[in-house]
């Protein structure tokens, strides 16, 4: 039986040239307020044509990367005052950024959220968050399998919570959640702490007690924070 070959799809030069502009801003290469090379300058390095640096650097302008000056040099935007969620899925492409205060500061924003999103989906939702925890009971005891398990549950926690601006501004970090959570479920205790409140939350769902189901995502959050805090403390950071 013939099979279909698998076809690799080149990257378009717009598309590499974006994605090497955008790793020259995240590494330094380009500070935030610097100026760019000249456009006939920076075509050349990239190895492309004027027109195609050009729709590159205009979507990098259009996510707020940087600001295009009509007869002026283009600069680097302060991204991290003025930037958005479209700029976290940017970010979780590039480790460098995986610094501890960058993740300390992305486990606060879901600390402040998750459960207020909790409460809602136990609230409106309960018995298909019932059907997802049960699941949760015999996960693998892996750093990967946590993980992806954890930012699964809280990706269907905005979605039974009723509320679609939970969901834009999580899947804003989604993929940030996934890398830090490597990490951070390399800890043993943290996979048994997460593990003990995929249980509690699932007797939650079952009594539908919403106002329980937040207090425990309050603790089990800042629990993340010590597990975490403790993980820097163990690498020398």
């Amino acid at each position: 039986m013939s099979t279909q070959p698998v076809w690799i799809t080149p990257q378009k030069p717009t598309d590499l040239a974006e994605t090497q502009l955008l790793t020259a801003i995240l590494d330094g290469s380009f500070p935030i307020g610097s100026a760019l090379p000249p456009e006939r300058e920076l075509a050349q390095a990239l190895g492309i044509t004027r027109p195609t640096l050009r729709e590159a650097l205009q979507r990098l302008a259009r996510d707020g990367w940087i600001q295009i000056r009509q007869g002026k040099s283009t600069v680097v935007s302060d991204y991290w005052k003025e930037g958005n969620l479209v700029m976290l899925n940017a970010l979780s492409r590039q480790p460098e950024v995986f610094t501890h205060t960058f993740i300390a500061d992305l486990l606060e924003v879901r600390s402040a959220l998750a459960p207020a999103y909790t409460r809602l989906a136990v609230s409106h939702s309960s018995d298909a968050l019932i059907s997802l925890l049960e699941a949760y009971i015999d996960l693998p005891d892996t750093p990967e399998a946590y993980a992806q398990a954890d930012q699964e549950l809280h990706h269907q926690l905005t979605l039974l919570s009723g509320n679609p601006i939970f969901t834009l501004i999580y899947n804003g970090y989604r993929k940030l959640s996934y890398q830090a959570g490597l990490d951070y479920f390399a800890d043993a205790d943290a996979r048994k702490c997460s593990q003990l409140f995929y249980q509690g939350l699932l007797e939650d769902a079952r009594q539908k007690d919403a106002e329980s189901a937040a207090t425990r995502t309050v603790k089990v959050m800042d629990d993340c924070h010590v597990f975490w805090q403790r993980s820097l403390t163990s690498k020398g950071k």
